[in-house]
């Protein structure tokens, strides 16, 4: 039962009554759905003000810089939890128990090689093209491979999808690298923790292998840990309005990733990264500082400030702290990277940047490490989608475990109205 009521006045009309409903959090919202047998709509491009669903998976508050995960924050997560307990949490709705955790990793780890004729698949892509239009196909078509287990109405059928998806991806994504640089891929090693087979798979080869360095496995649990979810976002959207119209869970996942090549969405960490070369050096910087500050220059400090979080990044207190360790783990000596701290150590002193709350955010420094670890930067949103992808599953499966519509909004039409076609 709602709450409280809201009433809308239409000049010439009768008030009309909506319900006001109270989350466990966050603002009220209006309940708007009988404004269609009024004949009205809300009007509401980016639905920056329309709440599109019921979810009890993350909640966020930008202008406190709040983020939680089932009611945990994240930087509890990062730091005293691991990438698979986090995926749990978000699937499962609590952490999982010793027991739990050691069943849920060991299914993980059973389910992470993929059918031997996605590498045919693999070889129809130009050697050139994005990974993230490789990532698109291949996702997608794992349907086409596990069909075993793609009845929605199935609670068995989309644990088993999540397991698959969360198992796999990361092997898709090493194999694009690989596939990207010409080396052979690498199968998954089932005896490794997540992150340190993503590297093992990212990195070592059949003619030699090393070990994983501790430091640079936490860095790359953490990197995965901070993008596990994150709301409403576009992505996830377009994975709960792909999943509305009853498609399958890899087709799901596979426009999620779609969305998230958007240069606006999950292409941030890249801009960081071009932004860096566009300054070029560390005497460059006052001159762009002053072009950033200029309203009248086209010019834009990436991976600073955040559309959500009006105070500050949450997840970029602990990105910050990683960074450190692992440029202090590798003793990397690049001028891109020098250039990159000194912009943190301005944005972090200048007024301009503090009285506008335009700290680093956590593009800002994932881009950093993850150039430092040695993944090129067009494989920057591949490292996003996988660590996102229980976000997506999570959310998915929420909308499909409860009675939901298929997605439909409206518009406001401003085209020709009806008329006739002219005789010639």
């Amino acid at each position: 039962m709602a709450d409280k009521k809201a009433q809308l006045i239409i000049e010439g009309a009768a008030p009309i009554e909506l319900p006001v409903y109270s989350g466990t959090m966050g603002p009220d919202v209006i309940d708007v759905r009988s404004l269609t047998s009024e004949g009205v709509f809300t009007f509401d491009p980016g639905f920056m003000s329309t709440a599109s669903c019921e979810s009890k998976i993350t909640y966020i508050d930008g202008d406190k810089g709040i983020l939680l995960h089932r009611g945990y924050p994240i930087e509890q997560l990062a730091e005293k939890s691991d990438f698979l307990e986090v995926c749990y949490l978000l699937l499962k709705g609590e952490l999982p128990s010793a027991e739990e955790k050691a069943k849920f990793t060991g299914t993980i780890q059973a389910h992470t090689m993929v059918h031997e004729q996605l590498k045919s698949f693999l070889n129809g892509f130009r050697r050139d093209a994005h990974p993230m239009a490789i990532m698109c196909g291949m996702v997608g078509a794992l349907s086409a491979f596990y069909h075993d287990s793609l009845d929605i109405n199935d609670p068995m059928h989309r644990e088993i999808s999540a397991i698959r998806l969360i198992a796999k991806i990361p092997t898709i994504a090493a194999m694009v690298y690989k596939y990207s640089v010409g080396q052979p891929a690498m199968y998954p090693r089932n005896d490794l923790s997540y992150s340190e087979n993503f590297l093992h798979m990212m990195f070592n080869s059949p003619a030699g292998s090393r070990e994983i360095s501790p430091v640079l496995a936490r860095a790359m649990d953490r990197i995965f840990v901070l993008h596990a979810d994150h709301e409403q976002n576009a992505s996830t959207s377009t994975v709960r309005l792909a999943g509305s119209s009853g498609a399958n869970p890899f087709a799901c996942i596979a426009a999620g990733i779609a969305a998230l090549w958007g240069p606006a969405h999950g292409g941030a960490n890249e801009a960081v990264l071009r932004m860096l070369d566009e300054i070029g050096d560390v005497s460059n910087i006052d001159k762009f500082i002053a072009k950033a500050k200029d309203k009248d220059d086209p010019f834009k400090l990436m991976g600073f400030g955040h559309r959500v979080y009006k105070n500050f990044d949450p997840r970029a207190k602990v990105m910050k702290q990683t960074c450190d360790e692992v440029l202090g783990e590798l003793g990397i000596n690049d001028p891109q990277l020098e250039l990159a701290m000194k912009l943190e150590e301005i944005a972090l002193s200048d007024p301009y940047f503090v009285e506008r709350n335009l700290y680093p955010n956590v593009d800002f420094y994932s881009g950093i490490i993850l150039k430092a670890l040695g993944i090129p930067t067009e494989m920057f949103t591949v490292i996003f989608a996988t660590g996102r992808t229980p976000g997506w599953i999570a959310h998915w499966h929420e909308m499909i475990s409860h009675p939901y519509k298929i997605g439909r909004p409206r518009q406001l039409y401003t085209g020709h109205t009806q008329r006739d076609y002219p005789n010639r």
